[in-house]
């Protein structure tokens, strides 16, 4: 339990490009082979190197991805000092009750998680995520059989 306001550094400080045992292709394209992140003779050799998680080898980018959850935790530790447990135990119940309640289908605009956003306190910004959801170029289906989806009639 502390009041960390940025997420800890767990990178390394150091790096090599002539290593070819961690080339682990393109993070765009897991399958090819990216000159930029290796030097330019190491192939992936075996199918199990592809399947590991791609890291990304600059230490900022590891450390934005773990910001809001850094965020998320400091506040709650900070409700817990000040209120009590109950507090957080509160705002996560209510989450998580908002999160699961919220559904429309896409056809009709899709769940922005508003509710969520509001007790969450991010209702005032605007992230890549809200703009460009990544599905833009994926055909939408329609509201029966998104229906079928949500109540499992599906079978």
């Amino acid at each position: 339990m502390s009041l960390r306001i940025a997420p800890p550094s767990n990178h390394s400080t150091s790096r090599t490009n002539t290593d070819s045992a961690t080339a682990k292709g393109a993070p765009s394209a897991p399958g090819i082979h990216d000159t930029l992140r290796s030097n330019l003779f190491s192939q992936p050799t075996s199918s199990s190197e592809q399947t590991q998680p791609l890291q990304s080898s600059h230490p900022l980018e590891s450390r934005l991805a773990a910001w809001q959850s850094t965020q998320d935790s400091l506040k709650m530790n900070m409700l817990r000092r000040n209120f009590g447990i109950a507090e957080p135990v509160r705002r996560g119940m209510e989450t998580k009750i908002v999160r699961e309640g919220e559904w429309r289908p896409a056809c009709l605009g899709g769940s922005a998680g508003v509710g969520g956003d509001v007790l969450a306190g991010r209702d005032t910004e605007c992230t890549w995520e809200d703009v460009y959801k990544g599905d833009e170029t994926r055909e939408g289906a329609d509201f029966h059989s998104e229906m079928e989806a949500k109540l499992k009639m599906n079978w």
